[in-house]
C-alpha cells in the first residue's frame, strides 16, 4: 500500500502487568499474540487528508450532526461563552459548532494545521474514511505491535525513559494538568503527525499527541463491552491523572464520540 508501513506480523507480548496501569482497562495479563503480515500508516490521518476525504464524498461528521463536540476548557479563548462541563473532569467543555473544521468551535479553524491529526472525529466516522480509503482501521494487537517499533515490553516506543537524556520524544501535558502547560516540548494542544521521531518500524506520535481509534470493542474485566477501544494518549495525559501514553495502554468511547483529542491511523491487509 502506498505510503504505509509493511509488517511481516509474527509473535510478540502484548499488554502489560506494570502496576502503573488502570485495572479497569485490562491492560494485562502480558500474552504471546500471533499476527498475520499487514500495513500501517506510519502516522495519524491529517486534516488535510480527511478534508480529501469529505471533498470527494461529501461526509458530514457526527460531531456536526450532533451540533457539538467537547473541547478541551484550556483551548478557548478567555471571553467564550459558558459552556457545560463534563462532571468529573470539568476541562472538557460540550462547545455547540465544534468539530474537525473548526477545532475549539466558533471563531477557530485549520490555518496552520494542515499537517497536524484531524480530531473531532467518531469511530463510525473513522470507519467512513477507512471505506473510502479501501483501508480498514488497526485491530489493538496491530495497533501495539506497530507502535512497539521491534522493542520487547517496553514503556514506550523508544525504551523505558520518559525523556531519554533530557529529549521530549511526545506530545504531552508539561507542568501541572490541567491548569498550567509549560509547553516545554513545543506544543499546545495537537502537533503535526510527523512531530518527534519515528520508533523503529518508523511510526510518529504512537504516544501521545492524539488518541486513535482501533477495530473492536473495548471489554472491562466483567466482558462488559464499554465501546471501542482507543490507544495511545494525547496532548492531554499527564502522569499526574492519566498515564496512558504508555504503548500498553488503552481505554475506550462510545462508537459516535467525538472531542478535541481523538483522532486515527489506518491499516491495511497484506
Amino acid at each position: 500500500m502506498a505510503g504505509m508501513v509493511e509488517l511481516e506480523g509474527g509473535t510478540f507480548l502484548m499488554g502489560t502487568d506494570d502496576r502503573e496501569g488502570y485495572p479497569q482497562d485490562s491492560e494485562g495479563p502480558i500474552r504471546e499474540v500471533v499476527l498475520e503480515p499487514f500495513a500501517i500508516d506510519p502516522s495519524a490521518v491529517s486534516n488535510e487528508r480527511f478534508a480529501e476525504f469529505v471533498a470527494a464524498t461529501g461526509h458530514v461528521t457526527e460531531a456536526e450532526r450532533y451540533g457539538w463536540s467537547f473541547v478541551f476548557a484550556g483551548l478557548l479563548p478567555d471571553d467564550f461563552q459558558e459552556t457545560r462541563a463534563l462532571v468529573g473532569a470539568e476541562w472538557w467543555r460540550q462547545v455547540f459548532d465544534a468539530d474537525w473544521r473548526r477545532p475549539e468551535g466558533p471563531g477557530s479553524a485549520l490555518d496552520g494545521r494542515g499537517e497536524h491529526p484531524v480530531v473531532h472525529v467518531s469511530w463510525n466516522d473513522a470507519r467512513a474514511f477507512c471505506a473510502w480509503s479501501g483501508t480498514r482501521l488497526p485491530t489493538e494487537a496491530e495497533w501495539e505491535f506497530a507502535a512497539r517499533g521491534g522493542l520487547v515490553q517496553k514503556r514506550f516506543p523508544w525504551g523505558d525513559e520518559l525523556e531519554p537524556g533530557g529529549e521530549h520524544r511526545m506530545n504531552v501535558w508539561q507542568g501541572l494538568f490541567p491548569n498550567r502547560n509549560t509547553e516545554a516540548d513545543g506544543y499546545f494542544g495537537t502537533a503535526p503527525v510527523d512531530a518527534f521521531p519515528a520508533n523503529g518500524y518508523g511510526l510518529h506520535n504512537t504516544s501521545g499527541n492524539v488518541w486513535e481509534w482501533c477495530e473492536g470493542d473495548f471489554r472491562d474485566p466483567r466482558g462488559i463491552v464499554l465501546g471501542k477501544a482507543i490507544r495511545g494518549g494525547s496532548y492531554l495525559c499527564h502522569d499526574s491523572y492519566c498515564n496512558r501514553y504508555r504503548v500498553a495502554a488503552r481505554t475506550s468511547n462510545t462508537a459516535d464520540s467525538s472531542s478535541g483529542n481523538t483522532g486515527f491511523r489506518v491499516a491495511a491487509d497484506l
